[in-house]
Parts: structure tokens; sequence; C-alpha cells
């Protein structure tokens, strides 16, 4: 907490605060569904909408986005239900496809090891 308090009376104060264009709520009624808009002047869009899901947990479904330093826009749209937080962007990083080719130095080390078990097999030894 000390650490904020110092950190804020260093933090440049020259920046005017943003003002807010559109911001709307609706609360989740009986059946549970919500929703929630927000638009601000520096352009950060905010949209998520959401029920009860079958399970008694919630769905929701939403995207955001904000301007990048660069002119592009990020962007980031999401589904969360019963499978969990689905977000979708191309600003997020991608796994290699899988299964994905195994080195040869790998394979190498399970023969080896294989071969090291056959061996210790015929001996009598086991580990």
């Amino acid at each position: 907490m000390l650490v904020a308090g110092i950190m804020a009376d260093k933090m440049p104060l020259d920046k005017p605060p943003v003002a807010i264009i559109h911001s709307e709520q609706h609360h989740p009624d009986e059946t549970g569904a919500h929703s929630f808009d927000f638009e601000a002047e520096n352009g950060i869009k905010m949209h998520v909408s959401g029920s009860l899901g079958e399970n008694g947990g919630e769905n929701s479904i939403g995207h955001w986005s904000y301007p990048l330093e660069d002119g592009r826009t990020a962007y980031l749209k999401f589904v969360a239900d019963e499978n969990g937080y689905q977000p979708e962007s191309d600003m997020l990083p991608v796994a290699p496809e899988f299964p994905h080719p195994i080195p040869q130095f790998v394979m190498d080390q399970i023969a080896f090891a294989e071969a090291e078990r056959e061996r210790q097999a015929r001996e009598g030894k086991t580990t």
C-alpha cells in the first residue's frame, strides 16, 4: 500500500480524464439475462451479454477493442460458458498444431532408452 502511495505521488497529472461516451448496464433479470455496453472518448469499447447456463453457471459472450499507438485497433471477442473462457483475437499467440514434429534428438533418446530397457531385461536387471 505504501508503494502505491509513493508511486501515485510520482505519476504525471498532465493527462486529462477520458470522457465516457456511452455506458449502459442491464442487471440480471429473473432469467439471469444481463448486458453491459461501454464506449470511451479514447476509443475503448466493450460489450458483454450473458445469461444463466443449463447447469446454473453463467454464459457470456462479448468483445472489446481499443486503439493501438500504431493506428491499428486491438480487438478480442470471447465466449465464456461451461466449456471455459474462449477468447479469439489476432493479438493472441497461437500454439503450433499438434501433433507437431518431434525433433530427431528426442526420437534418438527414446530409441536409446528402449534399447537400454531391452538390454537390462535380457540381463535380468530391473530398474
